[in-house]
């Protein structure tokens, strides 16, 4: 048990619960996601914060309908969805409290999806006293996702029930990494210094999705990714999987990562040693790094073991 938490954070879902939550984004996928896809008109695509940020009927009509069947099966639970929480982000503060607390993001890749491109998804996670416990990060194009809880390693899961255990890959010299790099979303005054950073890897890329993103870290396909932008509904549900498949997941300044941040950076990489490299040529970012900024030898979750991804 963690000293810092009221109680021992633990798998949160049974068997049982995982299948509902699963067949419960299944068919909001199917009855408010697809049959929009490809079909949306000007005036069922609104803007948020700018023309980058973008709304559309199908995540507020999906968000709606797993919002109401989780409300179902888990009562108690503080329920944050991305449209709800853009218009009340006070409910943002509440997710440090809350002893069950289940994040949407009902069309994770919203840009894409308006514009017709097959790269988005949907994302659920569960966090307990802000810390995420459980994710699932669902592909509606080719029905599969990747899931992965706190005391199991992450899976993807494929039609017909396959199923094959993940791994992050091995990582490397610099030189030699694949990652995810938000070069849009860092600050203006740092973006000169950030850009002339990347061609110091082997491939830098943006899906504009973090669920397919983390995925690709989950899989060993990509090493690492930087988040720049931090909400509850973007990264707990990744951060579950990377760790799960035996990635290293910090704050750039090295402290923890908390499913309620609202600042900073986090990256997440295919294990400690690649994280400590990538780190460091990207320590211009943190304005007041703390003296000692190197990471555990290896991510637990609060009040667990290590887990081992193979097991």
């Amino acid at each position: 048990m963690s000293d810092s938490l009221p109680m021992p954070i633990t798998a949160p879902l049974t068997p049982s619960q995982r299948a509902q939550v699963i067949n419960l984004v299944r068919r909001a996928a199917r009855a408010e996601i697809l049959p929009r896809f490809r079909n949306l008109g000007s005036h069922q695509i609104d803007e948020k914060s700018g023309p980058q940020d973008l709304v559309t009927e199908a995540d507020k009509a999906a968000e709606a309908m797993i919002t109401r069947g989780l409300q179902i099966m888990f009562p108690h639970a503080l329920i944050v969805g991305e449209e709800h929480a853009s218009d009340n982000p006070e409910i943002i503060d509440k997710i440090a409290d809350a002893e069950f607390c289940i994040s949407i993001d009902p069309v994770d890749g919203t840009w894409n999806y308006a514009h017709g491109l097959a790269v988005f998804g949907v994302m659920v996670s569960i966090m307990r006293f802000g810390q995420p416990v459980f994710g699932m990060l669902y592909d509606p194009i080719l029905n599969d996702f990747v899931i992965a809880d706190a005391e199991r390693g992450a899976e993807l899961v494929m039609p017909r029930g396959v199923r094959r255990k993940l791994a992050t890959s091995k990582g490397g010299p610099v030189e030699e990494l694949k990652g995810f790099m938000p070069l849009n979303l860092i600050p203006a005054d740092k973006q000169a210094a950030f850009a002339a950073s990347m061609p110091r890897f082997g491939r830098s890329a943006m899906l504009r999705c973090a669920c397919h993103e983390a995925r690709m870290v989950a899989q060993g396909q990509m090493d690492f990714l930087l988040y720049a932008k931090l909400t509850p509904w973007d990264q707990p549900a990744g951060v579950v999987a990377i760790r799960q498949a035996g990635g290293h997941v910090a704050m750039l300044d090295g402290s923890d990562y908390r499913g309620d941040a609202k600042t900073g950076y986090l990256l997440a990489a295919c294990n400690v040693e690649t994280w400590g490299r990538i780190r460091d040529a990207w320590d211009f970012l943190v304005d007041a790094a703390p003296e000692n900024t190197a990471p555990p030898e290896k991510n637990s979750f609060p009040g667990e073991a290590a887990v081992d991804s193979d097991a």
